[in-house]
């Protein structure tokens, strides 16, 4: 995470609307029984993706990188009764827990589960999406990205998490930070999109496209 003094973490937490028990059930969960529970997005960035939902309307989302669903209960909780949201994730035994929490949600029968590499999936996925959401294998970015330009409505956004690495942007030395770092360069340019990256959390990348 970008480095930010715990108190003004806690205050902005305790200043934002708070996520429903199941999503307190899930991070209490993922910290038990996973080995990289900090891949799950916090309560502030789970706020903030619901309120994408709500300020621009959506009603299609599309995720890639599911992990243990914090963040799809997130999208689906702000979606509408006839909102769809599509999650893709590679890995059995997380899917298995985040397919158990959807049971619990009544929000659960707007997610879509599709386990299998995110790239194959998305050759098979039929757009327009109102909102992609990307939070996988940052090595994979450039790829996620393309498609998702591609599946993503005029006028809809692109969400990309993790943007920042903790601050080793500023000077990248392996192939996971350069690729994210390639990615910012490459999206600043991008005249098919209107972008902003964001210091929160990790670094969040909104991209507008035109």
């Amino acid at each position: 995470m970008i480095p930010v003094p715990e108190e003004i973490e806690a205050y902005a937490e305790r200043h934002t609307r708070g996520m429903s028990d199941l999503h307190a059930t899930v991070w209490k969960d993922t910290y038990e029984k996973t080995k990289s529970p900090r891949m799950m997005v916090g309560p502030l960035e789970g706020a903030f993706l619901r309120l994408l939902v709500r300020t621009t309307g959506a009603k299609r989302v599309l995720e890639i990188g599911m992990f243990t669903g914090y963040s799809a209960l997130a999208w689906a909780e702000a979606l509408p009764e006839d909102g769809r949201l599509v999650t893709c994730d590679v890995n059995p035994e997380t899917t298995k827990m985040a397919q158990g929490y959807f049971a619990k949600s009544p929000h659960g029968h707007k997610i879509e589960v599709r386990l299998g590499p995110a790239l194959d999936t998305l050759k098979t996925l039929q757009g327009p999406f109102d909102i992609c959401f990307i939070d996988a294998d940052k090595t994979g970015y450039d790829a996620y990205y393309d498609a998702c330009l591609h599946l993503t409505r005029q006028g809809g956004l692109i969400v990309l998490d993790n943007m920042m690495q903790g601050g080793k942007v500023l000077n990248p030395t392996d192939d996971r930070v350069r690729a994210v770092d390639a990615l910012n360069k490459r999206i600043q340019k991008d005249p098919r999109v209107e972008n902003v990256l964001l210091p929160v959390r990790d670094g969040i990348m909104l991209a507008y496209k035109r």
